[in-house]
């Protein structure tokens, strides 16, 4: 098992949603410090609720674009020169740009593609950005063990840090969702990956596959959507809460044993037509 208290974690995409939610259940769990990347102020609010809850300076703020690759590095050394190497990482930060990937316009006869440059923008934020923010605490944790003389990492150590990457039930293929599908799927090859990688300087990752969550992003879709295609299709009848999926990011953090993909679905699957 692993001990959140103590650890130093960044969450991005933390001033709502599922970020935010799993802002607060880290805190719950006495981490010491935990960074909020988020481009809305929201975090700023979030982290001073946090610190009043906690009763010292434990969340920090960071106002940035999660695809920056110097904002991210900006980030990463800013932890660990104040509070140690980060160890705990969830990047949460996503985007959708839904729409059909073809098109038929029935009075004209001709097709429209899915717009490339849609494509990837969901690309860059929902794939590459949470990869490289995982793959910059692999590496400050590598740097870390090798300035300490310490080669390949033996299980008596105990897990040295974590990854938690945000998939979606989308992955199985959703009407609509071409490029955020895709992103989502290419996470469980990133994690694959990263858990053959990783795991020798003592690292874990995993990727948990919410179902469709109280979030903005899926508030967006509409009240008309969402009750008459959404909630009819889920077991609870009923749209995941963030805690709930926050509670889920936590057990994955913990528990060593669960590694590869989770599923917190509520039992809904994707329509077949």
């Amino acid at each position: 098992m692993v001990d959140i208290e103590g650890k130093i974690g960044i969450i991005t995409g933390a001033a709502s949603g599922i970020g935010r939610a799993a802002a607060i259940e880290l805190q719950k769990h006495k981490i010491a410090a935990i960074a909020l990347v988020d481009l809305s102020d929201g975090i700023v609010e979030l982290a001073k609720e946090l610190n009043r809850t906690r009763g010292n300076t434990i969340a920090i703020p960071f106002q940035g674009d999660a695809t920056d690759h110097d904002f991210r590095k900006h980030v990463f050394n800013h932890m660990r020169e104040n509070y140690g190497a980060v160890n705990i990482c969830v990047p949460a930060a996503g985007i959708t740009r839904d729409a059909l990937a073809v098109k038929l316009n029935k009075e004209k006869g001709t097709a429209n593609i899915y717009p490339i440059e849609n494509f990837r923008q969901v690309v860059e934020v929902n794939l590459i950005a949470p990869t490289y923010w995982a793959l910059e605490m692999v590496a400050q944790l590598a740097e870390s063990r090798f300035s300490r003389g310490l080669k390949k990492w033996t299980p008596n150590e105990g897990t040295q840090g974590v990854v938690i990457f945000i998939g979606s039930v989308s992955s199985q293929g959703n009407k609509g969702q071409i490029a955020y599908a895709s992103t989502k799927v290419g996470l469980e090859g990133a994690a694959s990956t990263l858990m053959k990688e990783a795991i020798f300087y003592g690292i874990r990752c995993a990727v948990l596959h919410p179902g469709f969550t109280d979030t903005p992003m899926v508030r967006a879709l509409g009240n008309e959507y969402i009750d008459s295609e959404i909630i009819p299709a889920t077991q609870i009848k009923r749209l995941i809460r963030p805690e709930e999926i926050a509670d889920a990011i936590s057990f994955l953090i913990r528990n060593s044993a669960v590694s590869g993909q989770l599923w917190a679905d509520a039992g809904w699957h994707p329509m077949p037509n």
